[in-house]
């Protein structure tokens, strides 16, 4: 039997999510935080850097992937038997 009940989990899970949320916000505030140019429009150049870029994109493909997996697992354990 699980240490948690159902209830608790969720209020667990609704407190991670919510702290995830919050980290999320804060990193984006300080990243749009920047003065004006201060960010290159291409940080990565392919033409320049195409190992960099290759290991870049199957990064954000690997975690796009696992987002979709986690959304889908959490829509099917909500969903009643």
């Amino acid at each position: 039997m699980s240490e948690f009940s159902g209830a608790r989990r969720r209020s667990i899970g609704r407190f991670a999510a919510t702290l995830f949320a919050a980290a999320s916000g804060v990193l984006a505030l300080l990243a749009f935080a920047t003065p004006a140019g201060a960010i290159p429009p291409q940080p990565v150049d392919a033409s320049d850097q195409g190992g960099l870029a290759f290991v870049l994109f199957a990064i954000m493909c690997g975690l796009i992937a696992a987002s979709l997996f986690y959304m889908d697992r959490v829509r099917r354990r909500r969903m009643p038997d």
